[in-house]
């Protein structure tokens, strides 16, 4: 079990970081400030029920306590929001029936209910810990809210905390909340408000805070909010200290994400499987391929074994080094560890193959696939169309695009750009290109390399014409093309007396400022006069 950090503020001195303070302009309020001396928490009454009010509220708190709804719908259209907030104050031991009466109301007279009465209702849920209602009531409010709710929200829950005895975890709900929602703004300055009254989050939603970061690809925030959570002494977990690494492996800063590693076991944490995957992952994704294996190897020195994750980051990664000889070794020794290959492995050995021009490979692999009951997804069927059309066999290729719909798979971009691929090999433009055309119709956009291999072609094949009807759409996307390329085209345009359209091309490229740096095409033509 996780020990809970709330607390409110005990003088504690700052742990030492070696980190700067964070400062983000882009972000309201500041993680780096502690606040040594918090805000008491201010206390707001509201006043006793005298009348029709008292009266009113006896009866209902009456027919709750003895569960006769019967007796409390024709009392409904009595409702206020004073006389709600009143008998949630005397049933609040309660929390079930606290629930249910905030949950009849919503239904039967929603206009009862304010901030306050919500703020109640959070109160004691979370008093009672029960945090995935007061989640969901949080929820509620904030996805239908105004830009402003969020800090109403938490003023009115401030305002009731002492009337309604509360728990501080209910800051922490909210803040969690804003978290799950990946509203980071909101989060960050629910934290910095929560410092000022002396309040500091479970490390727990410190972890769900974090997640969103990295979901947010917010590396640089979820680093400096960690530094933040060491200042204000709250414990990180394995799960912090993985998402920790993670933060830096995305920054590019490995030595610091293996430091984390090595101080685990100091912070009262044991590395799991994820701590060395996220760090194979990391080696992997800047081409350490041997600073990866080393990693994957020590997990056995630490009691850990291997996963079906660990192998296929260190297969992708070796296939996408071009080291195939390797990643075959990594599969072997997968199938030792009976760990099972799954679709993802078998998509990257077979797009490695692919990409290495060995579709025969690929097909085999595939093939194994298929005799171990191994679902093919349309990225397995994509790389097995590459390995084919980089080789030319478009027939081949034609042939899985055709099984692509007795699998109720939709070809997408990268289908529709390896189909490309092949006719340009097949020194085919034009088919190319009415491939190319039926992408666009298609909802799909090509990639620029996509077109630059279709343009070569066209050039190749001394259809220039082609070759500018290409190049007028990557204008549209604002594609620049290489200087080799524009070079090859305008050279070719030239010999065959097309200078006018020789000038156009050149014109419309320096008039949306796609002209290769350095491109002097009047200069290239003279050599040729």
């Amino acid at each position: 079990m996780y020990k809970f950090q709330i607390r409110q503020f005990s003088g504690l001195p700052n742990s030492i970081s070696k980190e700067p303070t964070f400062t983000n302009p882009t972000i309201s309020g500041s993680f780096g400030k502690r606040n040594r001396n918090p805000i008491p928490i201010p206390h707001r009454t509201i006043p006793e029920p005298k009348g029709q009010d008292l009266d009113f509220v006896n009866v209902v708190s009456s027919h709750l306590i003895h569960s006769d709804w019967a007796k409390l719908n024709p009392l409904s259209t009595g409702l206020t929001a004073f006389r709600v907030k009143h008998i949630l104050l005397k049933i609040q031991k309660d929390y079930v029936l606290s629930h249910e009466f905030f949950n009849w109301v919503a239904a039967r007279n929603p206009n009862a209910h304010t901030l306050e009465t919500h703020s109640m209702i959070l109160h004691i849920l979370t008093k009672y810990r029960k945090f995935k209602s007061a989640e969901f009531i949080s929820k509620k409010i904030l996805v239908s809210g105004s830009i402003d709710l969020p800090s109403k929200l938490f003023e009115a829950i401030l305002y009731s905390y002492r009337l309604c005895d509360s728990s501080p975890r209910v800051f922490d709900s909210l803040f969690k909340t804003f978290a799950h929602l990946k509203k980071f703004r909101n989060a960050t300055n629910m934290f910095c408000r929560m410092k000022e009254y002396g309040f500091f989050p479970t490390v727990e939603s410190c972890n769900a805070y974090l997640s969103s970061l990295l979901d947010l690809h917010r590396a640089d925030v979820a680093l400096a909010f960690y530094r933040e959570m060491q200042r204000c002494r709250i414990s990180p977990n394995v799960y912090t200290l993985n998402m920790v690494m993670a933060a830096y492996c995305k920054s590019g800063k490995l030595e610091s994400a293996v430091e984390v590693l090595k101080e685990m076991e100091s912070m009262g944490c044991s590395p799991s499987v994820v701590s060395y995957n996220t760090l194979i992952a990391g080696h992997c994704d800047k081409g350490l391929m041997s600073s990866a294996l080393k990693f994957k190897n020590s997990m056995a020195k630490n009691g850990l074994h291997p996963t079906v994750v660990t192998f296929n980051t260190l297969i992708d990664g070796f296939c996408k080094a071009g080291k195939l000889q390797e990643a075959k070794r990594v599969f072997s020794e997968m199938k030792a560890a009976n760990v099972a290959p799954n679709t993802v492995t078998y998509n990257s050995l077979i797009n490695g193959y692919s990409q290495a021009g060995n579709s025969e490979m690929g097909t085999r692999l595939f093939e194994e696939m298929s005799k171990n009951r191994v679902n093919a997804d349309i990225l397995t069927y994509n790389a097995l169309i590459l390995g084919l059309c980089k080789e030319g066999k478009t027939k081949k290729a034609a042939y899985l695009v055709k099984e692509l719909d007795a699998k109720h798979f939709v070809p997408n971009a990268s289908t529709f750009s390896a189909l490309i691929v092949g006719q340009c090999v097949r020194k085919n433009a034009d088919r190319a290109f009415q491939l190319c055309q039926s992408m666009i119709r298609s909802g799909h956009h090509p990639e620029e390399q996509t077109l630059k291999t279709l343009i070569s072609s066209f050039c190749g094949n001394r259809d220039f014409e082609g070759a500018v009807q290409v190049l007028e759409e990557m204008l549209e996307r604002s594609i620049a093309l290489d200087s080799g390329i524009l070079s090859d085209l305008c050279l070719g345009l030239h010999r065959c007396g097309k200078e006018e359209l020789v000038k156009s091309v050149c014109g419309k490229l320096e008039a949306r400022r796609l002209m290769p740096q350095g491109f002097d095409m009047a200069k290239k033509l003279s050599t040729l006069d």
